[in-house]
């Protein structure tokens, strides 16, 4: 199912495959900000998607030679008209940006980012939030927040879980454009391809992961971002009551006894 644009005032467009959703940023023109509207539509979707069992993972894409600017800053900046200046404003659609960020981490399926083109400040946020990133060859990355005055310490936060720290810091510090080979060097990125071919490879990574349990792909995930935040002592607990857990399901039964028995397992997400 294809929504276009057209025929929706959302600045996100949803096409269905078999075992995949693409999520489409839709506001060209103004380069796929995240603006109040752009980060309820992507609430939403997530939310839509994340009970679907015919759904096993996600695209992020953007239409557009603009993957995303980030914030809106116009948006912002009219409520420095506000009687404080915009700041309930501002802790509020930074803290709706953030639950938006932290709601790809959480869901069940793995969400890949297919990034053509520019992306900027929280636009970096939204690729490092995803779990995989694909890059066309001429797609670029930056957070510029410094060069006018606005640190961009929101970003910092899934780019310092990204890549190394002074790494992070140096593109934080800085604010130049690395290219998308740079972006792949220091893991912002996974793949880099030819341009326009990003969303292509991100659909093939989309199905390799389609065909495999999907509540094994769930469990993975959520373990893998839970154990990242503990001691390795805590994180080898987790992880061990996890498998435990793991082991236990119907798929990982199936999918062992399809190994031993040399053919194709078949999963029930059970």
């Amino acid at each position: 199912m294809n929504t276009p644009a057209s025929q929706n005032a959302s600045p996100v467009t949803l096409t269905e495959r078999e075992g995949y959703a693409i999520l489409t940023l839709d506001r060209p023109a103004s380069r796929n900000p995240l603006s109040e509207a752009m980060i309820a539509a992507l609430m939403a979707a997530f939310a839509d998607i994340a009970p679907r069992r015919d759904i096993r993972a996600v695209i992020l894409a953007a239409n557009g030679p603009v993957f995303s600017a980030g914030h809106d800053l116009k948006e912002m900046t009219a409520h420095r008209q506000d009687a404080d200046r915009g700041r309930a404003y501002f802790t509020d659609i930074l803290g709706r940006c953030s639950a938006m960020m932290q709601a790809i981490l959480t869901l069940p399926q793995p969400v890949i980012a297919a990034v053509e083109g520019v992306t900027t400040a929280a636009g970096c946020q939204l690729v490092a939030s995803c779990d995989l990133a694909v890059a066309g060859e001429h797609a670029k990355f930056s957070t510029p927040g410094v060069h006018i005055g606005l640190f961009c310490s929101t970003p910092m936060v899934a780019l310092s879980r990204n890549i190394t720290r002074k790494h992070a810091m140096e593109m934080l510090l800085l604010g130049e454009m690395i290219t998308a080979d740079e972006a792949f060097r220091i893991g912002l990125v996974n793949r880099v391809m030819p341009e326009g071919e990003a969303l292509a490879e991100a659909e093939v990574m989309a199905r390799r992961i389609a065909s495999k349990s999907p509540l094994t792909v769930s469990i993975g995930k959520r373990a893998f971002y839970e154990q990242a935040e503990m001691t390795l002592e805590d994180a080898y607990l987790h992880a061990s009551r996890i498998m435990v857990e793991n082991m236990l399901a119907r798929d990982a039964e199936e999918g062992i006894g399809a190994f031993i028995e040399k053919r194709e397992p078949h999963w029930t997400g059970q």
